[in-house]
């Protein structure tokens, strides 16, 4: 199974944000003391005692009346429910509890997920100690006070939330079958993909931005290989807000991500590569996934001879961490080139789980130190004894060196290449793990 996914849900300006930053052990989102400031990365990979999970920052924008802070709530409290295993439903203690926190607490209660409850901004015991117990009304449960910006109370929350964690969470599950998440931004395609390879009309296809409410998952079997095709298509527009839109479907992403062994990034050929684009493919490169970029709509576009070469050159220069990820030019409505994907799918999931042994590795690293002699700084030289993959998906190597400090990213990128050139792994990152020998 996946990495279980943990949501953090509230009202703006309760410290979500910090919270996320917290637990995730960087600052990743920004902070700022005004409501509805998260606008990068809503997710993040943490661990609590060796378990590991993903988690979400689900932080709204700042609402223009109260109105549409419930409906920023509501549409906030759907995606928490539809993509976490558990939730964590952050309230503000300075506050008090609000009608705000108690329409949201509604939606929870109903859901049927795990939902553990925290009291935020608990820095004085001596003055908020006492005001805790109010949250007991909202029904969830034991609230959990807690200062994020303070690191207080952190511990039995989150001993709380691995509580509910599915058994056999992160192992890995029916290797017969290939997962394959069909991600991209709101009208790119996905359903019609979905629907172009089924052969039925299992999702709603519109023009209209984020018409598929739900992820879908449909089982496919081509040429003998059983597959689960998982359609991220996103949520439906609830305001003019485009931020929201784009913050809905990443969590779509990051919760398909997860699940799935290959993703095809689907990018829609009229509008070229945009930075939502550039977001969504981050999730599936960062999860180590296998990937292939699939430029939809290519039927719709004037073509030339040199059309297909700049787009091309386009998708080498906005995807550069994505340079191993094959292309191909498709056409969901009409088919074209669809049933090539199969064959794709299966040569870059077969690399993301390849193994090389340890005898064949040193070879190639030996003749790659003695063509590109390993770098020196203030008189000392990296030395690379040897290296040795650990793990699949993705394929993550471990160099045992003299000096951790001494190896720098453009001599280990020059090391990826050689394995790339000698192996393959199209379609696949590449991990890599620094020792000192010592260790």
């Amino acid at each position: 199974m996946a990495k279980p996914i943990v949501a953090i849900v509230g009202r703006p300006n309760v410290g979500k944000s910090t919270l996320f930053n917290r637990i995730a052990g960087e600052r990743i989102s920004i902070v700022e003391n005004t409501p509805g400031v998260t606008r990068d990365r809503i997710y993040a990979d943490a661990e609590w005692l060796d378990r590991r999970f993903t988690l979400i920052d689900t932080g709204g924008l700042e609402p223009e009346s109260d109105d549409m802070m419930l409906k920023n709530m509501y549409s906030q409290a759907e995606i928490a429910i539809r993509s976490a295993d558990v939730i964590i439903f952050l309230t503000d203690v300075r506050t008090g509890m609000i009608d705000a926190d108690m329409q949201v607490a509604n939606i929870l209660r109903k859901s049927g997920k795990p939902i553990v409850l925290a009291v935020n901004k608990m820095d004085d015991l001596a003055k908020y100690g006492m005001d805790v117990y109010e949250f007991y009304a909202l029904g969830l449960g034991e609230p959990f006070g807690i200062s994020a910006g303070q690191m207080i109370g952190l511990g039995d929350m989150l001993d709380e939330v691995i509580k509910h964690f599915p058994e056999g969470s992160g192992e890995d599950e029916n290797e017969d079958v290939i997962k394959v998440a069909v991600i991209g931004k709101p009208n790119v395609g996905k359903s019609s993909l979905i629907n172009k390879i089924l052969g039925e009309e299992r999702a709603i296809v519109s023009d209209v931005a984020g018409t598929t409410r739900d992820a879908i998952d449909s089982e496919y079997q081509y040429q003998g290989q059983k597959y689960v095709f998982i359609d991220t298509a996103g949520i439906r527009r609830k305001s003019k807000i485009r931020e929201n839109i784009e913050k809905y479907s990443i969590i779509r992403a990051v919760a398909a991500v997860e699940r799935s062994d290959v993703c095809i990034m689907m990018i829609n050929a009229e509008d070229g590569i945009t930075d939502q684009d550039k977001k969504v493919a981050g999730i599936a490169h960062e999860a180590g996934k296998a990937v292939i970029i699939a430029v939809n709509k290519w039927d719709k576009i004037e073509k030339d001879n040199h059309t297909m070469n700049k787009f091309m050159k386009d998708i080498d220069a906005e995807f550069k961490y994505l340079s191993y990820a094959p292309r191909l030019f498709i056409s969901a409505a009409t088919g074209q080139r669809v049933s090539k994907l199969f064959e794709l799918i299966i040569m870059v999931h077969e690399n993301n789980i390849r193994r090389i042994s340890t005898g064949v590795l040193n070879d190639v690293l030996i003749e790659a130190m003695a063509i590109n002699q390993p770098p020196a700084e203030k008189g000392r030289q990296l030395r690379i004894y040897y290296i040795t993959q650990v793990s699949v998906k993705p394929p993550t190597f471990v160099l045992f060196v003299n000096d951790t400090e001494l190896l720098h990213f453009s001599y280990e990128r020059y090391i990826e290449n050689q394995l790339r050139d000698a192996f393959g792994f199209v379609g696949t990152p590449i991990h890599f793990i620094a020792r000192n020998r010592k260790e």
